[in-house]
């Protein structure tokens, strides 16, 4: 910027365009929510300057980002106005190199202006990413062999949205002739009508969200084992979905289901949730109906929508042994196979007051060997290839006062328990072994045991 040249740049133009990008970047618009990114109608006004004002009125234009009006400090608008400069920059350069003209594009520049102007969109966003990723990597969010809980793929969403805005810039500079200070506005006012849109879609999100974690941390107050546990599961589903390719609407689905799965034990009472011991024939019935109580309670939210079934279903194993309904392979819902995993996962690598948690190795053991009885497969190996990319978190819960385990065998239950356990039930509906010692909740479902 300081070597220029600055040559036949319209200083006038120069001024206004510089001041348009700095309205535009400090109104952004979230497009995912859970992601700390989003887009701004900044991006179509810095390209229409490459177009304008070539590379070094462009790199002018995106320091300018510098001038914000957002509460940042000064290191994140130093970085912010040198990363938009340099875009900028290299996408002018390119635009040139690939037969683009400075200036205001008239009707005989057109198609031919089109084919330079994609590069420099592509180059423009090009740069940005790597600057960004040179970013995260030295903040240490991203280290290559490391574990790593970012999500690439909304982040690729907002690059490609980004992009969407970028192609706008071209058709500002081809008006600015003609209309001037008011093309960008022409251009652009659709787009900030779609921001609100955005905004109030997102905020109806959060709602919905925080409506949710209600219900789960009132069904967890009924039990202190079980602090969290809908959460983790939530996180775990939508992991495994993500895993599976699933589209981001129907992982958020998905998660609605992990966070809402137990939501029926509102309707078991909490002397049963909470015994250490083995249920009796009516505690156990009382159990089993809590996938359909949980059914009943939220099938009139609509948004839920795929959740209901994953809700209503999570307790069903493939050879039919499970509940409500018995529903054999294919016959459960796929929303409901990736809540069972996620389920007996958490429950697994969780404190119980009958046993320490599992590790996460002994759990997926566990898990893989019940694979095809009580799990899907598919969904066991998903949530294994997620886990060891993601790693998982497991709660931090100290030993209670009445547990009964042992510390020299975690996974040792020595709880005392009736003579009339079923020891053939496997991993049973919510993780732990069965045998003739554990708690009837730990081989059937119980109170998440």
């Amino acid at each position: 910027m300081l070597v220029g040249p600055y040559s036949g740049i319209d200083l006038q133009t120069l001024v206004l365009i510089a001041i348009l990008f700095v309205v535009a970047e400090s109104i952004s618009t979230a497009v995912l929510k859970g992601v700390r990114a989003g887009i701004s109608p900044s991006s179509a006004v810095a390209l229409a300057a490459v177009v304008l004002v070539g590379p070094v009125g462009a790199a002018v234009v995106g320091f300018a980002s510098c001038l914000t009006i957002r509460r940042l400090d000064l290191v994140k608008r130093a970085f912010n106005g040198a990363q938009f400069a340099l875009a900028a920059y290299a996408a002018g350069h390119v635009y040139l190199l690939l037969g683009g003209t400075v200036g205001e594009p008239g009707r005989e520049d057109f198609p031919a202006v089109v084919l330079p102007y994609i590069g420099a969109v592509l180059t423009h966003s090009l740069i940005n990413s790597v600057l960004m990723g040179v970013l995260m990597w030295t903040l240490g969010v991203v280290r290559a062999g490391n574990r790593s809980r970012l999500h690439w793929r909304p982040l690729v969403a907002v690059e490609l949205s980004s992009m969407g805005y970028q192609m706008l810039g071209l058709a500002i500079a081809a008006v600015w002739g003609g209309v001037g200070l008011v093309a960008p506005l022409l251009v652009l006012l659709p787009l900030f009508i779609a921001r609100w849109t955005f905004a109030q879609q997102l905020d109806e999100a959060r709602a919905h969200e925080a409506t949710l974690a209600t219900l789960c941390q009132a069904v967890e107050t009924k039990d202190y084992y079980t602090r969290g546990h809908c959460m983790r599961v939530a996180e775990g589903a939508a992991m495994i979905a993500r895993e599976l390719g699933m589209p981001a609407e129907r992982v958020q689905k998905i998660r609605y289901a992990g966070m809402l799965h137990d939501i029926g034990k509102l309707g078991v009472p909490t002397k049963v949730l909470q015994k250490t011991g083995k249920l009796t024939d009516d505690e156990y019935a009382a159990i089993k109906l809590h996938p359909t109580r949980g059914y009943e309670i939220v099938r009139e939210i609509s948004f839920l929508d795929e959740a209901l079934a994953g809700i209503r279903h999570h307790h069903e194993r493939l050879d039919g042994r499970g509940y409500p309904m018995g529903l054999v392979g294919m016959e459960i819902p796929e929303s409901a196979r990736i809540i069972s995993v996620a389920d007996v996962f958490d429950c697994l690598t969780s404190t119980r007051s009958y046993r320490q948690a599992w590790s996460a190795e002994d759990a997926i053991v566990e898990l893989r060997a019940c694979a095809g009885t009580q799990f899907d497969p598919r969904m066991v190996e998903a949530l294994v290839r997620a886990v060891e990319r993601e790693g998982w978190e497991t709660p931090d819960i100290a030993e209670p006062p009445g547990g009964c385990y042992t510390e020299a065998d975690p996974t040792n239950r020595t709880c005392p328990v009736p003579a009339d356990v079923p020891a053939d039930d496997g991993v049973g509906a919510e993780g732990a072994t069965a045998d003739t010692s554990a708690p009837a909740d730990a081989v059937t479902g119980g109170s998440d045991r």
